[in-house]
């Protein structure tokens, strides 16, 4: 029996963020804000999507106790398979709870798309590409989301 894993998001508070596809910055958060890692597993669908987005819009995550949505703060989504990698056996990582890019795409779309209508200013990486990401992390505060 296969086991239930719920959408992951890796939400880190920054100072800034970017990423790079060929060589050519495609998004960026200049100034306080989030860096988001979602994956996505087979199961997940609208009501996972819209609870992680309303979690990350609404975490008090910034100085002050404050939340992207108090601040109106930029946040930059990257799509992260690997978040479902298991390594308890062995020393090659299996990746068999993330979803396969034809069923996790729409959910990343979804997700974005979610919190631009929360109101939330969204920078994003390219889906399926090979991306540099560089962020100054800030405190350091980072945390894994999970329903």
């Amino acid at each position: 029996m296969e086991e239930d894993f719920p959408m992951r998001a890796v939400v880190q508070r920054v100072l800034r963020a970017s990423v790079t596809v060929d060589g050519k910055v495609v998004g960026a958060v200049d100034g306080p804000g989030l860096l988001v890692y979602l994956g996505v597993t087979h199961s997940d669908g609208p009501e996972e999507t819209a609870w992680t987005a309303r979690k990350v819009w609404d975490l008090r995550l910034l100085r002050d106790e404050r939340s992207a949505s108090d601040e109106a703060a930029p946040i930059l989504v990257i799509s992260q398979f690997t978040l479902y990698g298991d390594a308890r056996k062995g020393r090659r990582p299996t990746w068999q709870a993330a979803a396969p890019g034809e069923v996790s795409e729409p959910v990343y779309d979804a997700f974005c798309a979610e919190l631009g209508k929360l109101g939330a200013h969204v920078e994003r990486g390219v889906f399926g590409a090979d991306m540099r990401v560089e962020s100054v992390n800030d405190g350091p505060i980072t945390l894994l989301l999970e329903r």
